[in-house]
């Protein structure tokens, strides 16, 4: 992954945020009257200091007060107005902005889970945690507020200038003058701190990977003492976000210098010119008056306009990070013209000269695997470590695809069945158990098939019979019976309340809920003590009866569950037969059947 800051030019910023157009269309209305609204509270603000030329140039000047109360109450009126409209601008732009975030944070997370397992790995976890939070608080505050003020003070100034322009000629150039080195620097120092908006953003979401790291990893952190050597990486990432902020700051000090400078040096030169003016007749006291008021009231936009721009800037570096995960096309896809899957399905697994290469590698993983699942067949797979077990194993259920030969299931090649209808029918168990922050019965059922729709392979719906049906074959139903609240025990983020056995008792629990016809088990027995292996392989030898299975195997236990062994060595299968078949007659076999019972032992 690239973190790269990018260019950051003008033209990109406006480009970044064109891309929003999509999610703000079905908004634009109330986002409109937003603006709208807005805009004409400026204006009516902007209409006071001619209302107070006309009090300075007719009651004052001719000391008639009995219009007076009148252009007072029109001041009020003009204020009353402003106010009233500024909170319509904000009751007009608070439902429709929470929308834009919370329809591109679904759309995100929907996107993240159909990116295939390869762009996971690739990715750190806390910069797409970073584009799915702040980011888009960052995008949502700019749709809201700085996106409609930047066009609104835009407007607001330009009409200024022009009214400052109506009242004397003179007294406009100045502004105008002035206006000049005011949008030269404040460009640049733009693009400088867009390209600083977009480092802090990625440093920002660097940091929150450590956090994130050494959060789930605590005790294996704890365990070994690597509390210092941990907090030297946050430091060391929290002092370089902490220096690009502190740049950003000094840049925005630099913009506010300048847009608070020059507006006061455009005031003192109207007060000289207008006070010349005044003297010679040639300007009444109430146009200077004016002339002041309108700039003095134009303060405020212009030097918001720093502001403002800075806030595009963040903006556009969200947009820009958060569509570099969008723009991701996944590889792992439904085809176009889908295949159904046998009704019920038999279970025939066969690879087909199956060759893999991990995204970005230069390693060829699996050579060429021939290999064939007979329908209710166990298969082991064993093989050393690193000889491509895992891999091979993740190619079944699409995971990754490969990148030569063919994984058929009854005769259908896997890329042509849908991925709903594939992963229905090949449930999955791995050697490291994931669980989520939720009840015991949520993460069994995982898995299976709501009822809005069935599929080829099992039901549509599941019952708490069944989950404990799921939980007594995986020999996790005593330590569930035995939680506070049974199924609706919530286990915590990463099941780390549970030990390491109880997790892959669930997960094992998970994978065979929604009796699928091909099971896939990477180790399920790696996190077992003696007792409760010799409980749970009972319990598999009566699943595994009725569905065709692929199972890795580290322990000679797990190997005599099968029905045949498939060893795997440097990407091919060597051999292939039942287990007392193969010790007798090959001896790579044999050899590895012995280093599993050291390890064992």
């Amino acid at each position: 992954m690239s973190t790269e800051p990018p260019s950051g030019h003008h033209g990109s910023t406006t480009a970044a945020l064109r891309r929003l157009g999509p999610y703000i269309a079905p908004h634009r209305l109330p986002l409109i009257g937003s603006g709208l609204a807005a805009l004409v509270a400026t204006l009516a603000g902007l209409a006071v200091p001619l209302w107070t030329r006309s009090i300075v140039d007719g009651p004052v000047a001719h000391g008639d007060l009995t219009t007076l109360p009148w252009l007072v109450l029109g001041v009020l009126a003009f204020g009353l107005a402003e106010a009233g409209l500024i909170l319509l601008r904000r009751m007009l732009v608070a439902r429709p902005s929470n929308r834009i975030e919370a329809t591109m944070r679904a759309d995100l997370f929907a996107h993240l889970q159909r990116l295939p397992v390869a762009f996971h790995d690739r990715w750190a976890s806390g910069q797409l945690l970073s584009r799915a939070t702040t980011d888009l608080t960052t995008i949502r505050w700019f749709v809201a507020f700085s996106g409609i003020f930047l066009v609104v003070n835009g407007v607001t100034l330009a009409v200024g200038i022009g009214v400052l322009l109506w009242l004397s000629p003179w007294l406009g150039l100045v502004v105008g003058v002035t206006a000049v080195p005011l949008t030269v620097l404040t460009l640049a120092l733009e693009r400088r701190y867009s390209r600083e908006a977009r480092r802090a953003q990625d440093q920002g979401g660097d940091l929150a990977t450590v956090v994130e790291e050494s959060a789930l990893g605590i005790r294996v952190l704890k365990s070994l003492g690597r509390g210092r050597e941990l907090t030297a990486r946050f430091m060391a990432e929290a002092r370089g976000l902490r220096g690009t902020e502190l740049l950003k700051v000094r840049l925005l000090a630099a913009l506010w210098a300048v847009l608070i400078l020059l507006p006061e040096i455009a005031i003192a030169a109207i007060l000289g010119v207008g006070a010349y003016g005044v003297a010679h007749g040639s300007l009444t006291l109430g146009t200077l008056v004016a002339a002041v008021s309108v700039l003095t009231y134009l303060y405020w936009p212009i030097a918001s306009i720093g502001y403002l721009l800075a806030e595009a800037s963040n903006a556009a570096a969200a947009t820009t990070r958060y569509w570099e995960v969008r723009d991701v096309v996944p590889a792992i896809v439904d085809p176009a013209a889908p295949r159904s899957l046998l009704t019920p399905v038999r279970g025939e697994l066969v690879l087909r000269d199956v060759h893999f290469t991990y995204p970005g590698g230069d390693r060829e993983i699996l050579r060429g695997v021939d290999l064939t699942v007979a329908p209710g067949e166990t298969m082991a797979l064993v093989g050393a470590t690193g000889s491509g077990k895992t891999t091979l194993t993740a190619l079944v259920p699409r995971l990754y695809d490969v990148t030569g030969g063919a994984v058929l299931l009854d005769g259908v090649d896997v890329r042509d069945v849908r991925l709903g209808d594939l992963r229905t029918a090949v449930a999955t168990a791995f050697e490291d158990p994931v669980l989520i922050s939720a009840s015991v019965r949520e993460n069994v059922a995982l898995g299976v098939p709501d009822a809005t729709g069935g599929s080829p392979a099992g039901p549509s719906t599941y019952t708490d019979e069944d989950v404990w049906g799921a939980l007594r074959i995986a020999s996790a139903d005593g330590f569930v019976a035995a939680l506070p609240w049974g199924l609706d025990t919530r286990i915590g983020e990463q099941g780390m309340s549970l030990s390491g056995g109880q997790r892959q008792r669930l997960a094992l629990a998970r994978a065979v809920l929604g009796r699928p016809p091909v099971l896939v088990l990477d180790d399920p027995l790696s996190a077992l003590d003696v007792h409760t292996e010799a409980e749970v392989e009972g319990a598999l030898r009566r699943v595994l009866g009725g569905v065709t299975a692929l199972v890795v195997a580290h322990r000679p236990s797990t190997v005599q569950l099968a029905d045949r062994v498939a060893m795997l060595q440097d990407g091919r299968i060597t051999a292939v037969g039942d287990h007392s078949e193969l010790l007798a007659t090959d001896p790579a076999y044999r050899a590895l059947v012995s280093s599993l019972d050291e390890v064992r032992t």
